[in-house]
């Protein structure tokens, strides 16, 4: 960006990497920065440093945390005979807010895609194995996203977890709650068909 200075250039390219910050979205934010107070880009920088330099995966289930075990699981009142299975540590948190679920979680950091090249090895299946293995886990449920890879890792964890006698179930999926029918995709409505309960 040649009418920008040097350094607001970089810093608007920089912020432009980051997901869901368009160009615009990241020139207005570097323009924010350079006029807030010196003192609160500080915080931001410093907190951008401290996120690199403290956080870490939990060593039992993944998950981004400070301490190790993290919070989940070193939890006595968790129940540790079910463990969700989700992609990443950001939908451990959307499942956290309905604070229905007691159990445990197990964050893979991806779903299979073959087109970008993430097979099972690239996954945290291994750990996964190791805990199911234990024989503490009565219930596994597939918490993987809606999509056709959260699908591929749905049923292929399935496959490989079943064999162990675990119960694997996988969450219900369909017409968003506000919505209408008619709005719904045909994926969705098969989904909300086969995923009905009774009343």
């Amino acid at each position: 960006m040649k009418d920008v200075a040097a350094p607001l250039a970089r810093l608007i390219e920089e912020l432009k990497r980051l997901p869901g910050i368009g160009p615009k979205s990241a020139q207005r934010i570097a323009f924010h920065i350079e006029r807030a107070p010196r003192e609160e880009a500080e915080r931001l920088a410093s907190a951008l440093i401290e996120v690199k330099d403290k956080i870490k995966l939990c060593s039992i289930c993944n998950n981004l945390t400070e301490a190790d075990p993290c919070a989940y699981c070193s939890d006595p009142s968790r129940d540790a005979s079910v463990v969700c299975v989700v992609e990443t540590p950001y939908n451990a948190l959307a499942i956290e807010k309905t604070r229905e679920f007691r159990g445990l979680y197990h964050v893979l950091h991806g779903a299979l895609s073959p087109l970008r090249g993430i097979g099972p090895d690239q996954l945290k299946l291994k750990s996964l194995i190791e805990r199911l293995k234990a024989g503490t886990v009565r219930e596994l449920i597939i918490a993987t996203n809606p999509n056709v890879e959260g699908e591929a890792t749905a049923i292929y964890l399935s496959k490989l977890i079943k064999p162990l006698g675990i119960k694997v179930t996988r969450i219900a999926m369909g017409i968003p709650v506000g919505s209408e029918l008619e709005f719904a995709d045909e994926v969705t409505m098969l989904k909300a068909i086969e995923g009905r309960r009774e009343l």
